[in-house]
């Protein structure tokens, strides 16, 4: 059986630079580090349920606007 390719998409990057805020802004609002927030908006990171719904709560976004699942 082939493992299937699963990526979550995400758009924090683009949502944080229509805010005009910075990586560690977002960072120290959520509680993580920068490169936290670096990894999260190349997609080298998928952040944790817990995490994704602060950073939608800090954007004022439904999370479906900042993460989405493809396959």
């Amino acid at each position: 059986m082939q493992a299937m390719s699963e990526t979550v998409y995400n758009s924090v990057r683009e949502h944080r630079q229509k805010k005009a805020i910075t990586q560690e802004e977002v960072a120290e609002a959520v509680g993580v580090t920068r490169q936290t927030i670096i990894a999260i908006e190349k997609g080298n990171y998928v952040p944790s349920v817990l995490l994704a719904l602060k950073l939608a709560e800090h954007f004022k976004l439904p999370v479906e606007k900042l993460f989405s699942y493809h396959d």
